[in-house]
């Protein structure tokens, strides 16, 4: 059986409008001053729709209250629908406890040239051994992240991003994940969570 951990299938309108800023984001890292486009003028139509942004935000204490009031947030910046710069990934729950993903990433994440940033994989890696603790029924903050870089991680490729919980000593949890591309492991993660202290 395959189920999406904290499925949640209601399409907002917050989240048609970062699919689009993930456009625009991929359209002016693509074209930077080799376009055609009129950078000048797209400036100036970005401007005037962050100004009407910043004018109808909520304070920042109420947009925290809906974020983390509404059962799943979806503001993350690797799974969050709601959040541009999120690829966003969407995780599948596996029987042998295990979480998938899978992604294609384009330029906004490159490091090293039609490879991903190292660091955009440390970020994947964090949030999908997170998701996999969630997953067992388990819940701490990241104490420590081991990764391993074996290969570049390329830009353009399908890659399949998994998550595992392996064991819990207490407070402590221990998940391990991977980032895979054409069956072959680029970076290879071990985390240690821990959970709150209860009063």
């Amino acid at each position: 059986m395959t189920t999406e951990p904290y499925a949640d299938t209601r399409a907002t309108s917050a989240e048609d409008a970062a699919a689009a800023a993930r456009r625009v984001i991929a359209g002016l890292v693509r074209a930077g001053d080799l376009g055609g486009a009129d950078m000048a003028s797209i400036a100036d139509r970005l401007n005037e729709i962050a100004d009407e942004l910043d004018a109808t935000a909520p304070t920042v204490e109420a947009r925290l209250r809906d974020m983390w009031g509404n059962g799943r947030p979806n503001h993350d910046p690797v799974a969050g629908g709601e959040n541009p710069i999120a690829p966003p990934l969407s995780y599948a729950g596996k029987d042998d406890g295990s979480i998938e993903a899978q992604v294609t990433l384009d330029l906004p994440y490159q490091g090293p040239p039609s490879c991903v940033h190292g660091g955009v994989s440390a970020l994947l890696l964090d949030h999908t051994l997170g998701v996999a603790n969630g997953w067992a029924g388990l819940h701490g903050m990241t104490a420590e992240l081991t990764l391993r870089y074996h290969r570049t991680t390329p830009l353009f490729e399908p890659l399949t991003i998994t998550g595992r919980h392996v064991s819990r000593d207490g407070r402590k949890i221990r998940t391990i994940g991977a980032i895979h591309a054409g069956g072959e492991a680029c970076v290879t993660a071990e985390g240690l969570f821990v959970t709150p202290r209860t009063a």
